[in-house]
């Protein structure tokens, strides 16, 4: 009897420099042949920290996972701009004095809440189905476009000190970017800023902590999957019903939202509530 094809969801510590599709890419080389990849949200390449890695049927499950609040641990220097928001741009110094702590938090503090934020022009978003970043690089004028995101807590935790340098965590929706968020508090407080350093500590209720490096992903193993999907709604399924769901028959049950159908710690599917009490399977992975 040959084995069922992989399902794992790994919580990654990605390092500074490579983009996260380098990480799936190098994931992908030290997996058997045809096992599929992938990751639920993107970091940038300057950026360390939690990237969740998806192995096998595990990429079926990103639309579970991208949509998670982010957490951050940020540092920013004030006085100074990038033409990219990152260290990896031009960076200039301003010339303009650097408030001092109080005025810094109280700028910072008007951060939070929902907010229209561009997307930098420096990014992986698709325009027209390429990465905004290859059209800019080729000299295209495009217009970044406009997401809604919000930002649901940021505080201060250091700064600014003698070079400028502040200490921000920041947990933000899917989509939020940092390093526009540094700019927008540089300019509040009329000195610039750009984003030095970034990491990912948290997406969702998954910490850092959990993670390895990227090399210790394999087929089996990683998160457990009741850990990693504690988010959506269960329903636990009786023997009779596992067979009638792995063929994309519903269940009687409800929900708010997706709602995973377990039996034991195996997932079975994950299902949508339908209408007249049904949960109806939209991704089977028995």
């Amino acid at each position: 009897m040959s084995e069922p094809p992989p399902l794992a969801i790994w919580a990654v510590d990605k390092p500074a420099g490579p983009t996260s599709h380098d990480i799936v890419a190098g994931v992908r080389r030290g997996l058997a042949r045809g096992v599929k990849v992938g990751h639920a949200g993107t970091l940038d390449p300057f950026a360390t920290g939690l990237l969740l890695m998806l192995v096998g049927r595990g990429t079926r499950l990103a639309r579970y996972l991208t949509g998670l609040d982010k957490t951050y641990r940020a540092r920013l220097r004030l006085g100074w701009v990038s033409s990219s928001g990152d260290p990896d741009g031009e960076v200039t110094a301003t010339g303009v004095a650097v408030p001092g702590a109080d005025t810094v938090r109280a700028a910072a503090a008007g951060l939070v809440g929902r907010r229209r934020q561009q997307v930098p022009e420096l990014s992986a978003v698709k325009v027209r189905g390429v990465a905004l970043h290859r059209r800019v690089r080729r000299g295209e004028q495009v217009e970044p476009p406009e997401r809604e995101v919000e930002v649901h807590s940021l505080t201060v935790d250091h700064g600014p000190d003698a070079a400028g340098v502040v200490s921000l965590n920041v947990r933000c929706s899917k989509g939020t970017y940092l390093r526009t968020l540094a700019a927008e508090l540089g300019e509040r407080l009329g000195c610039g800023a750009y984003c030095e350093a970034l990491r990912r500590t948290a997406v969702g209720d998954i910490d850092v902590t959990a993670a390895v490096a990227p090399e210790e992903v394999s087929a089996v193993g990683g998160l457990a999957l009741r850990t990693a999907l504690g988010h959506l709604g269960a329903r636990e399924l009786v023997p009779a019903e596992v067979a009638g769901v792995a063929h994309g028959r519903p269940v009687a049950g409800s929900g708010e939202g997706p709602v995973g159908l377990w039996r034991g710690e195996r997932l079975v599917a994950v299902a949508r509530p339908g209408s007249e009490g049904w949960l109806r399977p939209e991704v089977v992975l028995a």
